[in-house]
């Protein structure tokens, strides 16, 4: 019998090569906006910045995208609003709610990391070629859709 980390070195499951992407996806953006100034930001800040638009958004937005816990997210928007990448201000539509907005050195390390990433899609679409590489994705993009709404995303809870 294949013990099971024989066989996710060897044929791995949808799981262990999400999170293999995900984990080599991170670690490249992060030490890159470390190389530009970003030093301060971890991996788990991801979860906000991702998702941050330059307008603001609200935190259960964040928390609905992301699909993490809006406790998580809360803790999250402290951290970068304590190192200066985010702040809350009224929601103009609604004035009991707060939005999440970036501050000029959240906006800067959004265009960084719009950088960063277009960067990394670009050297994987030359290495399989355009129209693979949109295949790719558009086809990760389905399965990721499917299984978020099988059970539902945590954000929902």
């Amino acid at each position: 019998m294949v013990s099971r980390a024989e066989r996710n070195a060897t044929d791995p499951d949808l799981g262990v090569l999400a999170g293999r992407l995900l984990f080599a996806v991170q670690r490249e953006m992060f030490s890159t906006l470390a190389d530009q100034g970003f030093g301060d930001l971890k991996h788990r800040h991801g979860a906000v910045l991702a998702y941050l638009d330059p307008e603001g958004v609200r935190a259960t937005d964040l928390s609905r995208l992301s699909g993490q816990y809006k406790q998580n997210i809360g803790t999250l928007i402290d951290e970068l609003e304590s190192l200066g990448y985010v702040e809350r201000r009224p929601d103009p539509s609604d004035r009991r709610a707060k939005l999440i907005c970036p501050t000029g050195r959240g906006l800067a390390q959004m265009k960084a990391a719009d950088a960063i990433m277009a960067d990394i899609q670009q050297r994987h679409a030359r290495r399989l070629g355009d129209e693979d590489y949109g295949r790719f994705k558009s086809v990760l993009i389905d399965i990721t859709v499917h299984q978020r709404d099988h059970l539902g995303t945590a954000g929902d809870d």
